[in-house]
């Protein structure tokens, strides 16, 4: 009896031992034989950015993550921008998307954002063509001032007068989803309404974008396994592919027919066009023929994917960041009132304090909080990690704007100052420290777009509106995404400021 309590003791102690070490959340995780380092994701799976931040600040700016042995899951992370710089840049023909990219991103098809070499090459220079064409950007002045005044402002006059409490996150995201749809479509799916309809295709977007997370995490054969059990992420990644399919090949019929009943082009350079009408056009042509209809699906989808969520997410944060700090609040507001009268793309470029603000907002709080990318070839990184094809290297931006050896101690302050030049201009700071538009040949075409839609629609509300957060409502960020959602959304109150 006695040999049995020692025994039972001995165990209760080795297991209060594991415990301690699994729950353990601010030393570096433990590879434990067999399951690897997944304790430690499970454990930290609610706060998953915050811990990997503590894991690099700790280990250099750079991390070796391994996974169970049977998943042959193994990532490094890295915030470092000497790495930074030589993957997205000076050695960017060894980083291509690669194999496994596509297969975790594969409901984005042969898209843009899933092409390498000479397909990603045409398909840029097409698309950069497109976007930078003045029938464009008439279309996009055009369809952003009548969101903001004829979609967003009916909305948040009604939310005023009904006194009732408005979910922003949701608000932006409508608000992106109906302006994306239109400039790549030319069609409005009317998702921005008093109403607050629920939109098939918006929801279907959410889904696959969880699974997209799940995936980074998860090894190839459990997706197969959730598939054809269905059940988990990937049986809703299913269902998503399905609506988003049926969606964009209506899309694409709809513009089909409307084409062909225009009687001429003198409308279409009077106000300018959308992207999906470009790419229809007999001008475009990718890889020396017309865009069928795969390819025009497949950059429907990745055009949404990148405009709808990214924007609607720097938007919530940066609301959040304004609502915590008065005296910038009132800083940017002086400057509306003195520098933006009709919010017209020229005046809002005047704006270089609200410009600074929501740079910095994105240096913290990043719409895609990381990215992967993997060698071609075998190779050794700037920190002199070695990494081979099969290693995923994980580029973390929700980390990097909270190192201090790359922001300075002051990296988890809110300071617009930080982007303002003593001339009083836009700083610029070098893509590799600052990511969120990507760097390199892959630098982000719709980064002035993003800007005119954020400064926008901050102009407006800023300068009408007074909105003041729900007390005790949590915010911090969602960890099932791949996108930098907040978990609960961003619960407020909106009146009228009288000016």
């Amino acid at each position: 009896m006695a040999s049995i309590c020692l025994f039972e003791i001995f165990l209760a102690v080795i297991a209060f031992v594991i415990l301690r070490y699994l729950l353990k959340t601010d030393g570096q995780p433990i590879n434990w034989p067999i399951v690897g380092m997944l304790p430690d994701s499970i454990f930290n799976f609610h706060r998953i950015h915050d811990r990997i931040t503590e894991i690099l600040e700790q280990d250099g700016l750079t991390f070796l993550y391994k996974g169970p042995w049977f998943s042959h899951v193994k990532m490094l992370l890295t915030v470092d921008p000497a790495n930074i710089h030589y993957i997205m840049s000076s050695n960017f023909s060894n980083f291509p998307k690669g194999s496994e990219f596509s297969k975790i991103f594969h409901i984005l098809g042969d898209g843009i954002f899933n092409s390498d070499y000479e397909s990603w090459k045409n398909q840029r220079k097409l698309a950069q063509a497109l976007i930078s064409h003045r029938r464009f950007h008439q279309f996009l002045v055009k369809t952003c001032r009548n969101m903001v005044e004829k979609g967003l402002v009916p909305v948040l006059e009604h939310v005023a007068d009904q006194k009732c409490v408005l979910d922003l996150q949701d608000l932006f995201q409508r608000f992106t989803f109906d302006i994306t749809c239109e400039l790549v479509t030319g069609i409005n799916p009317k998702c921005l309404s008093v109403d607050f309809p629920q939109v098939d295709f918006s929801k279907a977007m959410d889904d696959a974008e969880e699974a997209l997370f799940y995936r980074h995490l998860w090894p190839e054969f459990s997706w197969k396994l959730q598939s054809w059990l269905g059940f988990g992420p990937e049986w809703k990644m299913q269902k998503a592919q399905g609506v988003l399919h049926d969606v964009t090949a209506e899309y694409i019929a709809r513009k089909r027919e409307e084409l062909k009943k225009q009687s001429g082009s003198e409308q279409i350079r009077d106000e300018g066009v959308d992207l999906l009408t470009s790419y229809m056009s007999n001008e475009a042509e990718i890889n020396g023929a017309k865009p069928d209809d795969k390819f025009l699906r497949d950059t429907i989808l990745n055009f949404l994917l990148a405009g709808r969520d990214t924007t609607s997410s720097a938007l919530t944060w940066f609301f959040w960041n304004i609502s915590k700090n008065p005296k910038i609040l009132s800083k940017i507001r002086e400057e509306i009132k003195e520098k933006c009268s009709v919010f017209d793309p020229k005046e809002l470029n005047s704006l270089v304090y609200l410009h600074g603000a929501l740079c910095e907002s994105l240096r913290l709080y990043p719409p895609v909080p990381f990215q992967h990318k993997a060698p071609f070839r075998e190779d050794t990184l700037p920190s002199g990690h070695r990494v081979k094809p099969d290693t995923k290297i994980a580029i973390c931006m929700y980390s990097m704007g909270r190192m201090a050896s790359i922001w300075g101690e002051d990296c988890l302050e809110f300071k617009p100052e930080r982007w303002i030049s003593e001339g009083g201009k836009i700083k610029h700071e070098p893509s590799y420290k600052f990511l969120v538009f990507n760097a390199g040949p892959r630098t982000c075409l719709g980064k002035e777009i993003a800007f005119t839609q954020m400064k926008a629609v901050a102009a407006k509300i800023l300068h009408s509106y007074n909105f003041e957060l729900v007390e005790g409502h949590n915010v911090s960020p969602a960890s099932n995404s791949i996108i930098l959602h907040m978990k609960y959304g961003l619960r407020v109150r909106v009146s009228r400021r009288w000016v």
